[in-house]
């Protein structure tokens, strides 16, 4: 016979009488095994029987999983079977267990044995006890209320509620064993599969089993460290990073759970993340929380929590209590624990990516946990110390050698490994503040370096520069030292000098106090400057600095304050020896033979040769010019001298797109003003050229500067304009002979014969002369020039041949027409020259404007002659204040005449065709001879055209000859018409 030694026939009776006189009861039991079995407990069956083992274990247990004849046996280590354990085994709502230590000690969990077995059973060294789903319902039968309550369920009845003792013992060297007979739908070989995978979770989250084998394959577990535990299974190990902490709940943290829970006090937890061989965390993407078994709180950490949280009664959801909250809160506090024994590389790793939560338990950690590593110091810094999230910031680009170098300007600046791309999203989680290039230009601002300091920054910025082309517009910020020991912000003005040249140009104006030359040191020149905008110092660069252009503009005032500005002066030609001058260079200040500084284009070499001309007035202190110091001017080439604007000769000065008058020249405003009226629609010019200084010629030296200006290309360019400043004040200013230029004829202008005199020998020749603007023919450039002409013309001591006065008269219209003159600013004479060559009063004198009235008229009393050539007769009248004769004109022809059509006048169309002349149409009237009636009587004429415009000419060559050229409009053909109308065979003259 059987024996019972844990009392299970008194706790069969207890509860088949509590059936017997409540049948609720019955339904309630059969109720409550039916949730754990198909819900709570299901698929938990190696969880839950591990976690008793751990229980009875203590510490070093083993766990043996194997199959016999379709029987599926665990077998564990540790405390043997108690009559309590026997009862609560086979309560169902209650465990014996109260010890914070205990995980799972047969309690409800042993349901998860109904998933495969309607017969379980243990056997332990104190004895067995089995449970039978048949024998329970052959107890029932006789129960009318359990057993109408089974016969609906389809027979089913709680299992675990009527235990029997069993017989038989657990293998050697174990405690206990559960048998469980399979059921026929479980298939044993997939059963055994199945809990393969859940072996090395349950093995890290149950300290006290060291070993669980299946079969013949066996997991050991190997706590390698404090922080490591490594689990070793058949085909490959597990090795995780552990951080464990524990303590004691509150009361209040414990309001609210059940009383059998508030006894378990304290709590527990592990935060675990697996590893590679290499020490890499294995970031976890989806897990669920561990207590310490799986539940089914669904978490996304990247790393396990293991721990002690109140569960509800099927063990797969935390509790909703104060206490859970608090194991919680705890865990998240001590999780950036477990992230510092990762090395450092290794730690943004564990940090929780954005996502949605997949659970409220996730939601809370994952707020708790991220909350907990913004403030905990464990990022590692570039300084090697550990930095919170909340002050630390990283580069925005990976730069080992930047990061040394900032890691003192700014606080909290992560090691540059956190750079990497990888690393972005972690810390964009952690707000950590990113450092791009605007952020390291203004952390370095302000900063104190030595020069080798900042190349070494440029140096490291130039990784930054060559990642991201959009930095560099905030780079060109950066502080650069300069060579005089300012360091100064911005890279654009900056000049670069270059240590390789001998000498260096840069170092030529190192100890110069220029302000805003901004030259950087050598020992901080870098490529990235250049790129930034900095300019190489070479010579070119250095002289197109503006700061050495306003020092050298200033540096006569800064002389004359007291200041030493001769090292200026020789920094300045050694730079413009080895590049082309500027036009500024003229403003620098050298030494004068009297001892004072004065500009260089204020100064003459010794040996110039304009100092042959110039008027020694003009020469020395308080005058315009002064001579450059003897022994300065030996020390340097006067082609060097002369290229700053010291003079030799006379100096050309051109400025592109005047817009007034420069009044450094002489007299420049009357010329302005005079150009400006004759040209209007062309004024302002696109060039103005000048030569400077030739106010300060003596008067009696004007043959040799002549020679000078000639002689050189430049001068003879600007004096080939007649219309240009030089010519002009040249030919009104100048002096040859004791009168201006323009007085004064070339001695082979014979067409200016009585107008004007030759021009004595001064020993200047014909080309230079020209130049100076000696008459080589009949212009008339400006009002000064008509007055002149004018008065000439009207002086009786002058023999002026008629042809000479009558091109004299159609000049001076030309220029009233054209508007070079203005008859108002000019007052009239009281004498003019007539055709005749008489000099006579203008009371009497008319202008010819018509050439037939010549006929009529007194020639000494008629001034010009009127043609159909484009000379301006009523222009001439303005000038002159005369009438037009054609005013005058009451004169009638007397007599009719033949009206002949051009073409059938006699020879007429012959010498058109000869001279190539159209034949023109209308008709002339003929006359034998033709007589005009005048207030003095009738006066024969060749030709004529009356107030009617009618032509009226006799019957002659000289009548047709003219009256044909003037209806033909050929005037100038007028006398080779009236040859070929006198003898038709005349053609030689056509030849």
């Amino acid at each position: 016979m059987t024996t019972d030694p844990f009392g299970t026939a008194a706790l069969r009776a207890d509860v088949l009488r509590s059936w017997r006189d409540s049948p609720t009861r019955f339904r309630e039991d059969a109720n409550a095994e039916e949730d754990l079995r198909l819900g709570g407990y299901r698929d938990r069956l190696l969880v839950e029987l591990a976690q008793n083992a751990a229980d009875a274990a203590g510490s070093g247990g083993a766990l043996h999983v194997s199959i016999a004849d379709r029987e599926l046996r665990i077998a564990n280590t540790g405390a043997p079977l108690t009559p309590e354990g026997v009862t609560g085994l086979a309560s169902l709502r209650a465990s014996t267990k109260r010890t914070g230590a205990s995980v799972g000690r047969f309690g409800v969990g042993f349901a998860a044995v109904l998933a495969v077995s309607d017969a379980p059973r243990l056997v332990s060294t104190t004895g067995g006890v089995g449970f039978s789903a048949s024998r329970t319902q052959a107890e029932i039968a006789d129960l009318a209320g359990p057993a109408r309550e089974a016969e609906a369920r389809g027979g089913a009845v709680p299992v675990l509620r009527l235990p029997w003792p069993v017989e038989g013992a657990p293998p050697e060297g174990f405690a206990t064993e559960v048998r469980l007979p399979l059921r026929a739908d479980v298939e044993p070989d997939e059963l055994l599969a199945s809990f393969t995978d859940q072996i090395p979770g349950l093995l890290l989250a149950l300290p006290a089993l060291r070993e669980i084998r299946i079969g013949d394959r066996t997991w050991r577990r190997a706590d390698e460290s404090a922080d490591q535990v490594v689990v070793h299974g058949p085909v490959r190990s597990d090795r995780w990073l552990v951080h464990r902490e524990s303590g004691s709940l509150g009361a209040e943290e414990l309001a609210g759970l059940a009383t059998e829970a508030r006894e378990v006090t304290g709590w527990r937890i592990c935060w675990a993340v697996p590893l590679d061989d290499d020490g890499t965390p294995i970031a976890l993407a989806e897990d669920v929380l561990h207590a310490p078994t799986p539940t089914e709180e669904r978490v996304s950490l990247p790393a396990r929590l293991l721990a002690d949280v109140p569960l509800e009664p099927d063990r797969r959801r935390i509790a909703t209590a104060g206490a859970a909250e608090a194991v919680l809160r705890r865990a998240a506090e001590h999780y950036p624990e477990l992230v510092r024994k990762l090395a450092p590389r290794h730690r943004p790793a564990l940090v929780p990516l954005p996502g949605f939560p997949l659970s409220d338990v996730d939601e809370v950690l994952r707020r708790g946990v991220t909350d907990r590593l913004r403030v905990a110091a464990w990022l590692p810094g570039a300084d090697g110390e550990a930095v919170a999230p909340v002050s630390a910031s990283v580069l925005d680009h990976v730069a080992p050698e930047l990061a040394r170098l900032l890691r003192e300007v700014i606080p909290g600046l992560l090691d540059a490994e956190l750079s990497e791309p990888g690393y972005r999203r972690p810390l964009h989680v952690l707000e950590v503040a990113r450092v791009g290039a605007a952020e390291v230009v203004e952390a370095v601002s302000g900063l104190d370096r030595p020069p080798q300091w900042w190349r070494e920054l440029y140096d490291a910025l130039a990784v930054v520069d060559a990642a991201d082309p959009t930095a560099r517009e905030d780079l060109t910020a950066l502080p650069v030292p300069l060579v005089d020991g300012r360091t100064v912000s911005g890279v654009r003005d900056v000049l670069l000098g270059d240590r390789d040249a001998d000498p260096d140009p840069a170092a030529l104006l190192a100890d110069l106090d220029i302000s805003g030359l901004r030259i950087a040191h050598p020992d901080a020149v870098h490529p990235l400057l250049e790129k930034l905008g900095a300019h190489r110092a070479g010579p070119a660069e250095l002289l197109d600095a503006p700061p050495l252009a306003e020092a050298v503009r200033t540096s006569v005032p800064d002389a004359r304050a007291g200041m030493d500005v001769l090292p200026l002066a020789e920094a300045v030609l050694r730079l413009v020896e080895r590049d082309r001058p500027r036009d500024w260079l003229g403003a620098l200040g050298l030494p004068d033979r009297d001892g004072d500084v004065r500009r260089a284009d204020e100064l003459l070499l010794p040996d110039a040769a304009l100092l042959d001309v110039l008027d020694p007035e003009n020469l020395g202190e308080d005058a315009a010019l002064a001579v450059l110091d003897d022994d300065f001017a030996r020390r340097w080439p006067a082609g060097l001298l002369r290229s700053l604007g010291v003079l030799d000769g006379f100096a050309v000065h051109t400025e592109e797109d005047p817009t007034e008058p420069d009044d450094d020249f002489a007299d420049v405003r009357e010329w302005w003003s005079e150009q400006e009226s004759a040209q209007p629609d062309h004024w302002p010019p696109p060039v103005f050229t000048a030569i400077r200084d030739l106010d300060l010629v003596a008067d009696d030296a004007w043959p040799r500067a002549l020679r000078l200006l000639v002689g050189e290309p430049e001068t003879a360019h600007a004096l080939r304009d007649p219309r240009g400043y030089p010519a002009w004040w040249i030919a009104r200013y100048a002096v040859l002979a004791g009168a201006a230029p323009r007085a004064w004829r070339l001695p082979g202008a014979e067409g200016l014969a009585g107008l004007y005199d030759p021009v004595p020998d001064v020993g200047v020749d014909e080309s230079a002369l020209r130049l100076a603007g000696i008459r080589a023919e009949l212009r008339v450039l400006d009002v000064d020039d008509a007055a002149d002409l004018l008065e000439r013309l009207g002086d009786p001591e002058r023999a002026v041949r008629p042809g000479t006065a009558l091109r004299a008269h159609e000049a001076l219209a030309e220029a009233v027409a054209c508007g070079v003159v203005d008859p108002t600013a000019i007052d009239p004479p009281e004498q003019v020259r007539s055709v005749s060559g008489a000099v006579v009063s203008t009371s009497n004198a008319v202008v010819l404007d018509e050439p037939w009235m010549l006929g009529v008229l007194d020639a000494p009393l008629v001034v010009a002659g009127g043609s159909p050539d484009g000379f301006d007769a009523e222009a001439l009248a303005e000038l002159l204040d005369l009438p037009l004769a054609s005013e005058e004109n009451t004169m009638r022809v007397a007599g009719q005449g033949e009206r002949r059509p051009w073409t059938e006048v006699a020879r007429v169309a012959t010498a058109c065709e000869l001279l190539g002349v159209t034949l023109p149409g209308g008709a002339v009237d003929l006359h034998d001879e033709l007589h005009v009636s005048t207030a003095e009587g009738q006066r024969r004429v060749h030709w004529w055209v009356d107030t009617t415009g009618t032509l009226h000419a006799e019957r002659n060559p000289d009548g047709l000859s003219r009256a044909l050229a003037w209806s033909a409009g050929e005037w100038g053909e007028r006398f080779a018409l009236a040859a070929l109308l006198a003898d038709p065979e005349a053609t030689t003259l056509l030849r």
